[in-house]
């Protein structure tokens, strides 16, 4: 697996147990439909959301919220349709974005965009 990819999941699954620290409650992870994919799935207060996760090892190259673009985020709202009629969910729905930082130190950092977009 390439180097990216296994950063991805490391990211993926710190922000699982940070989220969780936070009182969310795991469903799924790499959620995939057609060419989607949805990062981790939780609940939260009786929301479904639906997390983007993304690693960054600084902001050079600009922050994590701003590598969710339109195309991106069709994508997500799209597999996230599909997952809601999957489990016959009827309550409300969430996007949010977590930005993964790791500084030069190893030391890890995070960004929450609770509701980011629909």
């Amino acid at each position: 697996m390439a180097e990216h990819n296994d950063r991805g999941r490391e990211a993926e699954q710190l922000a699982r147990e940070w989220l969780e620290g936070k009182g969310y409650v795991f469903l799924a992870e790499n959620y995939r439909y057609k060419h989607a994919e949805i990062d981790l799935i939780m609940t939260h207060r009786e929301l479904l959301v639906f997390v983007e996760v993304k690693f960054r090892t600084g902001t050079g190259y600009g922050y994590a919220e701003e590598f969710v673009d339109y195309k991106k985020r069709q994508l997500i709202i799209r597999a996230a349709d599909h997952y809601i009629y999957e489990i016959d969910w009827h309550r409300d729905i969430r996007f949010d974005i977590v930005g993964v930082y790791r500084d030069p130190h190893g030391r890890v950092a995070f960004k929450h965009f609770e509701d980011a977009f629909y």
